[in-house]
């Protein structure tokens, strides 16, 4: 009779010190859990200017941006590949939302009568917000992708 009870005692401290342990390996998941949490922080608008202030290196000979954007159409901080002509112009208009109006002057020859005049074109380009592009401003654009019926250009450089 007494061994029955020796084994009973046993038997509940066992029970007790695997509850113990369950609940010691519970405490490590939930502080794991509250850590990883608190790393995370939810995406603000500043969190993302922060996170996005590494700008990618888009393969020309551009200064990179100081501050960061959540533009997806912005070369340096989305995903907009660029690629063709590169021209220089100065900014006409500012007034539509993330698009600038860029006029370009360039000199066409006339080979029969041997003398040069001067032409004017405008292109439409995406100004991301990271460069703070306004009217007057003499920018660099560049060809890309279509983003819309009009705007085939982004503005990389702001001079």
């Amino acid at each position: 009779m007494a061994e029955k009870e020796n084994t009973v005692i046993a038997v509940e401290g066992n029970v007790a010190a695997n509850q113990a342990d369950a609940d010691k390996k519970l405490a490590k998941k939930t502080a794991k859990k509250q850590a990883k949490a608190d790393e995370t922080e939810t995406l603000t608008r500043a969190t993302l200017k922060k996170k996005s202030l590494k700008a990618r290196n888009i393969g020309l000979d551009v200064p990179l941006p100081t501050e960061g954007c959540d533009d997806e159409n912005c070369p340096f901080h989305g995903g907009l590949r660029v690629r063709g002509s590169i021209l220089e112009g100065t900014v006409v208009s500012d007034k539509m939302n993330r698009t600038v109006v860029v006029r370009r002057e360039y000199e066409h020859k006339i080979p029969k009568y041997e003398r040069i005049e001067k032409r004017t074109s405008k292109h439409r380009a995406h100004s991301p917000p990271c460069l703070g592009v306004k009217a007057g401003d003499s920018v660099t654009i560049i060809e890309c992708r279509p983003l819309s019926k009009t705007v085939s250009f982004v503005v990389v450089q702001k001079k």
